[in-house]
């Protein structure tokens, strides 16, 4: 995928970050979950006129790769190469994610910098070779704590299992070498202290802490029972534990010890997007690797919480598993893009239903949203042919319109662009998208039309006036959301002639009133939204 060339832009960017991915499978409806919600604010971050870096990826090392390739009949790398190329660069650019970069930790200007890192950590004496043993999932790609573990049932029976897994744990005994992660609890309380705002949400803080607070052991950050990962430059009888090696791609993927003026200008990240159960991973082990060595702390980590079908998480090691074109096939990518952030609040569990999501785009997509666009582009074509008339005959009705869309901007910039609350950013537009349908169900401009005098058809061309204008925001404001219809709706405003291209836009201009001028010509274009039974059809 292409850059957006946010890079152009001077001064630092604002850094965002998704996981990157295991490839021992496809991707579905979670890993996507978390890449549109990333999409979503870094798309607004543009819009707010900022430089914007945003990256994703994939994780292509450790033991469950090399096993998942094996049962396939290929090496790791084999594997790697057909995951990334057949089914995690296709969704992204399916979904319409805008990421400018892309990292593989298979990647030479990944895996040299990596042995730079772990190297400089011994050479500070922050590495020092031990022996372990212990229960291993191999799916965490962790060893456990036996608090962690769950009692086997049925075929399990006798056997301990991963909590979140649901398989049996491995007992490994190996030598490793291990980082001296004890000795930066105390400095992670005070950080967490300092900077409340760290770990999202509070619930995800609250564990994070708790869990440091009853003493953290040192961690092995190598292995020598397989060599399938990036040899330990020292000792290459060892591999870098894997999320080792993965935490170090938001590193490496910008510049770090290769290109120190983008590294300045990117480093750290803004926001790390993460799903709650690598948590721990990204908000203990991450900040304590930077400063062994030195280096910046991101500004905070998001967890978002799981995707539920029947009540477990979404998994392919559960069967729950829902690919996104599934969903994309029948609703389209845009309401997909829009669906799972408006449904769920960031940061907590939810549960997908197909007739959930069919009842919420029949009744806020093609009923609120769509048909308020198509009535509007119809009035406005049927009583001044197709020309948008000037709004000079302004009342009440008319300014509650317009403090309606100042409001929306306000708090959809500060729920979005600042809290992550995308689900609350999305009700505030939506909320005046119900507002602007009110204010013309009570004018009744098709019964205004029938007052042919001056002042009657000023009445007429001011509601329409207000309700177009009304739209022109709301484009800007849902195009990180769903920039397609957006981009549809901009097009028949005849924005793009008179205001320029949809993606100049900028979140403050949305709620300046009165931008998009008189004379432009408001066509009727294909529905936004059609209704199911007839996508289906």
């Amino acid at each position: 995928m292409a850059a957006t060339g946010s890079e152009e832009q001077g001064g630092r960017a604002y850094y965002v970050t998704t996981p990157i991915y295991y490839v021992n499978d496809a991707p579905h409806l979670g890993h996507a979950y978390t890449t549109v919600a990333g999409d979503v604010l870094t798309r607004w971050h543009r819009q707010r006129g900022e430089k914007v870096w945003y990256l994703t990826g994939t994780d292509e090392h450790g033991q469950k790769i090399m096993r998942t390739a094996e049962a396939n009949g290929v090496t790791p790398q084999e594997w790697a190469d057909k995951l990334v190329d057949e089914a995690w660069r296709p969704l992204w650019e399916h979904l319409d994610i805008k990421n400018d970069d892309f990292i593989r930790t298979t990647e030479k200007r990944h895996t040299d910098r990596v042995q730079e890192f772990v190297q400089d950590l011994f050479d500070k004496d922050e590495i020092y070779k031990g022996g372990y043993e212990g229960p291993y999932c191999v799916g965490c790609e962790e060893y456990k704590l036996p608090g962690e573990l769950l009692d086997g049932e049925g075929e399990f029976a006798g056997l301990k299992l991963c909590a979140i897994h649901k398989t049996p744990v491995e007992i490994l005994k190996e030598e490793n070498y291990f980082f001296k992660l004890s000795e930066y609890g105390p400095k992670l309380l005070a950080h967490y202290e300092a900077n409340p705002g760290f770990i999202q949400p509070e619930s995800a803080r609250n564990e994070v802490v708790n869990f440091v607070r009853q003493g953290l052991q040192d961690l092995s950050i190598s292995r020598s029972t397989f060599d399938w990962g990036v040899p330990v430059p020292w000792d290459e009888k060892h591999v870098i534990y894997v999320w080792i090696d993965a935490l170090l791609n938001y590193a490496t993927a910008v510049g770090y010890n290769e290109n120190p003026q983008k590294f300045e200008e990117t480093f750290p990240a803004d926001v790390h997007l993460v799903g709650k159960d690598i948590l721990r991973f990204h908000a203990i082990i991450w900040p304590a690797m930077l400063m062994a060595q030195g280096l910046p702390l991101p500004g905070k980590v998001a967890a978002n919480g799981w995707l539920m079908v029947g009540g477990e998480k979404m998994s392919k090691s559960n069967l729950t598993g829902i690919k996104p074109q599934d969903l994309t096939s029948h609703f389209g990518v845009d309401a997909y893009r829009w669906y799972f952030l408006r449904a769920i609040a960031f940061g907590q569990d939810g549960s997908f239903s197909w007739e959930d999501f069919s009842a919420r785009y029949t009744s806020e997509l093609a009923n609120d949203y769509g048909n308020l666009a198509s009535r509007v582009a119809a009035m406005v074509g049927k009583y001044f042919g197709g020309t948008l008339p000037e709004g000079t005959s302004g009342g009440a009705a008319e300014q509650a319109v317009r403090d309606g869309l100042a409001k929306a901007v306000t708090e959809a910039d500060r729920k979005i662009g600042e809290e992550l609350d995308f689900q609350g950013g999305i009700l505030a537009i939506f909320d005046f998208v119900k507002q602007v349908n009110g204010y013309i169900t009570e004018q009744e401009p098709w019964k205004v039309a029938k007052d042919t005098s001056p002042e009657g058809q000023a009445a007429l061309a001011t509601i329409l006036y207000t309700a177009s204008e009304s739209l022109r925001g709301v484009a800007v404001l849902l195009n990180p959301v769903m920039p397609e219809t957006s981009q549809k709706l901009w097009d028949s405003l005849g924005a793009d002639a008179a205001l320029g291209a949809l993606a100049d836009q900028r979140v403050a201009d949305a709620g300046t009133w009165g931008r998009l001028p008189a004379g432009t010509t408001v066509t009727k274009g294909a529905v936004l939204f059609p209704r199911l039974e007839e996508k289906q059809a």
